[in-house]
């Protein structure tokens, strides 16, 4: 059976362009209401336009879809509590929230200065909480919701030159988990995706790739991750050109010394991390379930 989304609101964020356009698109196809949101900033979020988001607007209209513009920040909680409230007056309800929005100002550590640092947390990660944060009371009462985080690899990875974006992407990895755990007796799914597509943010990064890695190959795993019949929370996937796999963190079993010395995690240091063996833990509590379990 199709995958629909018939009577659904969602609430795309940066979706006047690359990935977030994708998704909006899509869903838009699918039977969703859809709020486009986009300040039509710059690539480092500098500037405003209105332009990105109402074309898109056009786009789902022109498809025989429902879609409004926003044009609000995420980068403030009044930002995304307007964005939310776009979705409510226009649709009367808000079932999904893509926090999709990015900039990007990269420079080496040794570089990088607070006016590099603090807008890419603010829109990256805060933005995150400043949108799911105006939603999640509406969606723990109609007890009913779905979220999906855009981490990156640079987080979970690392990568040279983005400190300030990769402490963000990863932070919306403990973001996803920690939320996947508190919606869940609400039947809110919280998912996150660590997407690689050849977008404005990536040209200069991926040359000669944009026929292999569009957006469009993204998108659908989002949208699963969307839908009402997805089974899992909590969890990060890594999409690029049709590949789709799971990213997870995993324990290794480790070693047990009640009488543990520098000198004797110098000299274990390879069993300790050597990954024969290990689990992939759904919680803190299997972590320490683990440990205990070690320890007697």
């Amino acid at each position: 059976m199709d995958i629909g989304f018939d009577g659904k609101v969602a609430i795309v964020t940066g979706a006047g362009g690359g990935l977030g356009r994708s998704h909006a698109l899509e869903f838009a196809r699918r039977g969703a209401r859809v709020v486009v949101n986009d300040l039509g900033g710059s690539i480092d979020g500098s500037g405003h336009d209105d332009g990105p988001a109402a074309r898109v607007v056009r786009e789902i209209n022109d498809l025989g879809g429902e879609a409004v513009a926003n044009l609000d920040s995420v980068a403030s909680p009044e930002g995304g509590a307007a964005i939310v409230d776009t979705a409510v007056q226009a649709f009367g309800r808000v079932d999904i929230v893509v926090n999709n929005a990015g900039i990007l100002r990269d420079k080496a550590f040794h570089n990088m200065t607070p006016d590099l640092i603090d807008p890419v947390i603010d829109v990256h990660l805060k933005g995150a909480f400043n949108v799911t944060k105006a939603a999640w009371g509406l969606m723990r009462e109609q007890g009913y919701g779905r979220i999906v985080n855009t981490s990156s690899n640079s987080g979970i990875l690392g990568n040279f030159g983005q400190a300030n974006y990769g402490a963000a992407k990863m932070g919306l990895v403990g973001f996803t988990r920690v939320l996947g755990i508190e919606g869940a007796k609400h039947n809110i799914k919280v998912n996150a995706i660590a997407p690689v597509a050849f977008t404005r943010m990536t040209a200069d990064l991926m040359p000669g790739l944009e026929d292999k890695l569009k957006p469009e190959m993204v998108t659908p795993v989002v949208v699963w991750l969307a839908h009402a019949d997805c089974p899992v929370t909590g969890e990060v996937y890594s999409a690029g050109g049709g590949v789709v796999a799971r990213f997870f963190i995993g324990l290794t079993p480790g070693i047990v010394d009640h009488e543990l010395t520098v000198e004797s995690v110098r000299d274990r240091f390879d069993a300790i991390r050597d990954e024969t063996g290990y689990t992939v833990p759904a919680n803190n509590g299997d972590e320490l379930r683990k440990i205990f379990s070690q320890l007697t």
